[in-house]
């Protein structure tokens, strides 16, 4: 388990003017519904990207003096395909959000930038300086109606690298819809003459039932009261990246009962993670707390959703406890809160989702004391590739105050392992950094409930 905190390190971004990039081809003038999980209050925001490629690397496009070029060539392909992108958001009756397809086009921006990749560290962690001239906010654009689903920025480094950053609109697709959407890009970019997997649109696959039957038990749409106020501002948060490899892993396996031993990597680690982030917040024992994991649903169908689906199948089944048991309790209480949850999803249980949203006005998850954790080690962001190979980093470019992204990743030595951007107060965060060392110290040497009381209250995280 490596934290790392990013210098100060600062850099000119050069940026040519944003343009509208277009499908290369006429296509159909329509409205396509999204589905009733796209466009959840939970899904309406935008999500950004970065992907690092080093420099040295042989192009397939030795002609192009800027990854740009063959970049935007191949975006402009792969939107022939992928028109709904091209498209704006419009709300209507009941706030059904539809994609308007316009073909106006997204938002794609050339830049180069003095400085090299050795120079954001090795190994590559979030968060990364200066991110705001690597994927920049063009006024207007950040919306979720009416403006553009994509903006692309591809940034060309002094030693020849260069890094892609994408910002997406999350109601039109989930992690795996955008990796998707950009190995077309890639392939379009290197030559081929079509997507190796064609998208497949079918959002009526998750539309709600008519008349909706509300089935299931989603308390992760509960209304939870913030009793005690967000006291806590961004400026005064604190970030940092958290390495675990085989070692950490197995320390955590450790701490386990042999009944326990087949839960997931997933599972364990989101347990400790949870555990430790309670710990360093420090709330009253008897509040309640919030696990939410992001489950992938296009296996859970009979059959399964269509290869070639680019949508949000997630559901956000949530693990609750209060703070005193889950601080005090072995880990593998939180284990089996967790494992519960991600085992609730069924066809069902995502069909009873979009009966929920119809039902309640499309309503966001709880956000008071919850944390949320996406696994995007599985998405294939790794192996998106323009043309120059595949990036060193690819995956999110930061942890939310109450969410974290697993990222694959390999430390200073070449380990794989898992990358977890963690956002805290940073009095918060100096706890959770000693609780988690004590913890795996204590599973290495075999205690099994390492226990540490809190000393105050940001409760309302």
């Amino acid at each position: 388990m490596q934290p790392e905190d990013r210098d100060g390190l600062t850099f000119t971004v050069t940026r040519r003017d944003p343009e509208l990039v277009c499908p290369s081809e006429p296509t159909p003038r329509e409205y396509k519904r999204l589905s009733d999980i796209d466009d959840q209050d939970s899904f309406r925001f935008q999500i950004p990207i970065m992907q690092f490629y080093p420099g040295g690397c042989l192009s397939l496009m030795p002609q192009r003096d800027h990854p740009a070029l063959a970049i935007r060539d191949g975006l402009s392909k792969a939107l022939v395909y992928y028109y709904p992108f091209a498209g704006r958001l419009r709300e209507f009756h009941g706030r059904k959000l539809v994609v308007d397809c316009t073909a106006e086009g997204v938002l794609f921006i050339e830049a180069d930038a003095d400085v090299t990749l050795e120079q954001f560290g090795n190994p590559l962690r979030p968060l990364f300086p200066c991110f705001e001239e690597l994927l920049f906010d063009v006024p207007g654009s950040a919306g979720i109606l009416g403006c553009p689903l994509l903006l692309i920025q591809v940034t060309r480094l002094r030693c020849g690298g260069f890094i892609v950053a994408t910002r997406l609109n999350h109601a039109m697709s989930d992690g795996l819809g955008l990796v998707q959407f950009l190995n077309a890009v890639g392939e379009m970019a290197r030559g081929a003459d079509a997507p190796s997997v064609l998208p497949v649109w079918h959002r009526e696959l998750l539309e709600a039932r008519k008349p909706p039957r509300v089935t299931c038990i989603h308390r992760e749409y509960d209304e939870v009261p913030d009793t005690k106020g967000t006291s806590v501002a961004l400026e005064d948060t604190t970030h940092r990246s958290f390495f675990f490899g085989s070692t950490e892993i197995a320390a955590l396996r450790r701490s386990i009962p042999q009944h326990q031993q087949g839960c997931s990597t997933f599972e364990i680690l989101t347990a400790c993670l949870w555990r430790c982030r309670t710990i360093a917040l420090a709330p009253d024992s008897t509040e309640e707390m919030r696990l939410i994991c992001n489950v992938n649903c296009r296996n859970k169908f009979n059959p399964p959703l269509p290869k070639g689906f680019y949508g949000n199948a997630l559901a956000l089944p949530v693990a609750i406890t209060t703070a005193g048991e889950l601080s005090t309790s072995p880990l593998g209480y939180a284990v089996d809160l967790i494992k519960k949850a991600k085992d609730s999803v069924t066809e069902e249980y995502i069909r009873s989702v979009a009966d929920l949203m119809v039902s309640v006005g499309r309503r966001h998850y709880a956000v008071v004391r919850t944390y949320i954790v996406s696994d995007m080690t599985r998405a294939g962001l790794g192996d998106i590739d323009f043309g120059w190979g595949k990036p060193k980093y690819s995956g999110p470019v930061r942890g939310g105050l109450r969410s974290s992204f697993y990222i694959p990743s390999k430390n200073g030595n070449g380990e794989d392992g898992i990358l977890v951007p963690i956002r805290l107060p940073a009095a918060a965060m100096e706890q959770f950094d000693r609780e988690l060392k004590a913890a795996l110290r204590a599973y290495q040497s075999g205690d099994l409930n390492p226990i540490h009381k809190p000393k105050s209250s940001l409760s309302s995280l």
